[in-house]
């Protein structure tokens, strides 16, 4: 109860210090009145957009509650089928508030960061940084005391061994609604950068967020349904699920380390938060020449080392001073790093990956696409080799421990260790849309040059750290996957009272689970893509018709009706949102059922496979051209308005559903399939 208790404790003041931080920035000055009328626009937008789309997800998350009560019912596992669905449903609604919070944070914090760049680019810096900060705070310290609840109140009168396989539900619940948030504002907000691009940059010849352009609202708004909402609850259910299955195997070192072993992950990550609250502190410029990413690193690098002496501490603690599952920590921590560094390099403007995409703009659009794809492939080698090495490593150094099962649970420990700056990276992912809309509030205002240059500057960071963030999420989920994967044979093992799960991928029905485990990626990612097509689509017909009825738009005598095309994109996103989510779920219980649990485990393991390279592929290769696309901005090859920036433009507009729609869908979708699979093992066993 001690553990507990501090975890409780540790959470609720995460989340004072984040009401601190929301009081000290709704004190600074919200700007003129032309700022306010343009992020009142975002907001209203954003709001309509998010009360109907978590209306549609309620609708559907309450119909499966229902259908896995049911499920266990005709079982006979009443007990167990209570407690899974409400479970679920708390965690689906946890979810919910987390990414609600990252949005509504952020459209008030967008304002704010365009006002204090009239003064300095410091200021705007400090704004949008601990805007950001506020989400990832939140966003972690609800997860955790959603986990350390739901475990409290369901140990109550049960053995708590038996605690971590009844809250796989919250894991469940966070997944499903991540899922839908993610893909939903993921089609929202690329089809509305799309559509806005194309008739704007590459029809009209017109500038990113011209007030003549109708889809400009849309587009903003975008940012925080995608970016924020979509990212929070992403990253919310990455942190709940692990814990979840992390506690799992920590049930099977029980007469190693006692309840200690299971409630480890929750202590790590609540003195994990206490690390990524001093690394938030001490980030800003020291000047206004400074570079924003370095100050942004430098606070990464100090929360990466404070989380290192975290689970030293916490392993001397609670782990009998067992110094292998430190360095596992530490294997962790290391990786997230590197697999930070990867992104870095092959989406900055200053590698060899985005300057060859660059060059090959050159010679017309079609080498662009060759090359920008090329680079999204080559973009998967070096993150497999990294978390290969860590699982490998990280599981050696679980074996030197000389516990039973101590391999596996060194690789539950590098997950903790990746996971540990999670809230101090989303911090700086969702310092990305806030700055990206404050360059666009500052253009629409007409706010002097200065401004605009100040506010572009951050929104360049901005870029890097939302693709870096992108890195950092695959690669957590890979870890991730591997443990859930784990823990769901702990799971088969204890219902069919084998002592190991052999899954032989020689028999025929296995391998056709495998088989359409790989296809499930393939389908998903297509159904996301093409809806971002399809919406897009009817934008460009949208703002079209507008500038061919209303001629004054483009000579600023009219004004564009920009909530037409924000209704356009939230009544097709969520329309598009739907099919692709209860494909996820259709599938993987026909699976299941039809070929059972060992089908069902090689399909998990395929479909986590594929998927992670997949996402590799679509966010990188879409973070590369997209920068590719910025660098010839600046002046490369031509400049604005060059063939080659023309030829960039589509490269970049192919981009945007790889990285901000189908890539950050799959990171959710591969972390579904583990946790729907944990809830659903006595239907297939």
């Amino acid at each position: 109860m001690v553990l507990l208790s501090l975890v409780f404790v540790i959470s609720i003041l995460a989340l004072v210090f984040a009401g601190y931080l929301t009081k000290w920035i709704l004190n600074k000055d919200s700007g003129t009145d032309s700022m306010r009328e343009v992020a009142d626009a975002i907001r209203t937008g954003a709001n309509a957009f998010v009360k109907r789309q978590y209306t549609t997800i309620g609708i559907i998350t309450i119909a499966l509650a229902i259908i896995i009560f049911a499920v266990y019912f005709f079982l006979g596992k009443f007990d167990l089928g209570w407690r899974t669905s409400v479970s679920f449903l708390f965690g689906a609604v946890s979810s919910a508030v987390a990414g609600i919070l990252s949005m509504w944070v952020a459209v008030r914090v967008n304002v704010r960061t365009a006002s204090a760049a009239r003064k300095s680019i410091k200021d705007a810096f400090l704004i949008a940084f601990r805007g950001g900060a506020i989400s990832g705070i939140v966003i972690v310290a609800m997860s955790l005391f959603g986990v350390a609840l739901i475990y409290y109140l369901f140990s109550i009168g049960i053995d708590q061994r038996e605690v971590p396989y009844l809250i796989v539900g919250y894991g469940f619940g966070a997944s499903f609604v991540a899922l839908f948030a993610q893909l939903g504002g993921g089609i929202y907000t690329k089809a509305a950068d799309v559509g806005s691009d194309l008739v704007g940059k590459v029809e009209k010849g017109i500038p990113e967020d011209d007030p003549r352009n109708p889809a400009v609202i849309a587009d903003n708004v975008g940012d925080n349904v995608g970016d924020c909402a979509g990212r929070g609850a992403d990253l919310f259910e990455s942190t709940a699920a692990e814990n979840i299955g992390a506690m799992i195997l920590g049930v099977t070192l029980f007469p190693y380390f006692g309840l200690n072993g299971i409630l480890f992950p929750l202590v790590v990550r609540a003195l994990g938060l206490i690390a990524t609250i001093i690394g938030i502190m001490v980030t800003r410029m020291k000047n206004e020449d400074q570079n924003p990413m370095a100050a942004l690193n430098k606070g990464y690098y100090l929360t990466s080392f404070l989380a290192a002496i975290v689970f030293y501490i916490a392993t001397k603690w609670l782990l009998n001073n067992n110094i292998w599952f430190f360095y596992a920590g530490l294997v962790g921590i290391v990786t997230s790093i590197l697999i930070v560094l990867i992104t870095v390099y092959y989406t900055e403007s200053t590698y060899r990956p985005v300057k060859s995409i660059a060059k090959a703009s050159l010679t017309g659009h079609a080498t662009n696409v060759i090359s920008g794809f090329a680079v999204a492939m080559e973009a998967t080698v070096l993150p497999v080799i990294v978390l290969s090495a860590a699982l490998l490593v990280s599981y050696k150094f679980g074996v030197m421990s000389g516990v039973q099962h101590g391999g596996l649970f060194g690789t539950a420990v590098a997950t903790m260790g990746m996971l540990a700056t999670a809230a101090y990276v989303l911090a700086m992912d969702n310092f990305g849309p806030i700055t990206d809309n404050a360059g666009g509030i500052a253009a629409m205002s007409h706010a002097p040059e200065e401004v605009r240059r100040r506010t572009d500057k951050l929104d360049s960071v901005g870029n890097t750290t939302k693709a870096l963030t992108k890195g950092y999420a695959i690669g957590s989920a890979a870890l991730a996957a591997f443990l859930l994967f784990s823990a769901y044979l702990d799971d088969v093992a204890k219902y069919t009272g084998m002592k190991v799960v052999v899954v032989d991928i020689a028999k025929i029905d296995v391998f056709v689970g495998a088989l359409i485990g790989a296809m499930l990626i393939f389908l998903f990612s297509a159904f996301a893509i093409r809806a971002v097509g399809d919406t897009a689509f009817s934008i460009v017909n949208e703002v079209r018709r507008q500038w061919k009825e209303k001629k004054g738009i483009m000579t600023g005598k009219e004004k564009p009706d920009y909530a037409r095309v924000v209704d356009i994109c939230v009544k097709a996103s969520l329309k598009e949102m739907v099919l692709p989510g209860l494909l996820v779920v259709a599938v993987t219980v026909i699976v299941g059922v039809a070929l059972g649990y060992e089908s069902a485990a090689a399909y998990l393991m395929v479909a986590t496979i594929t998927g992670i390279l997949m996402a590799l592929l679509l966010n990188t290769g879409g973070g590369a051209w997209d920068n590719a696309k910025k660098l010839i901005e600046e002046g490369e090859h031509g400049g604005k308005g060059s063939d080659a920036h023309k030829a960039a433009i589509t490269g970049d507009t192919i981009g945007d559903p790889f990285k901000d729609t189908a890539g950050p869908s799959l990171h959710v979708l591969i972390k579904l399939l583990s946790t729907i699979t944990l809830v659903l093992v006595p239907l297939f066993v």
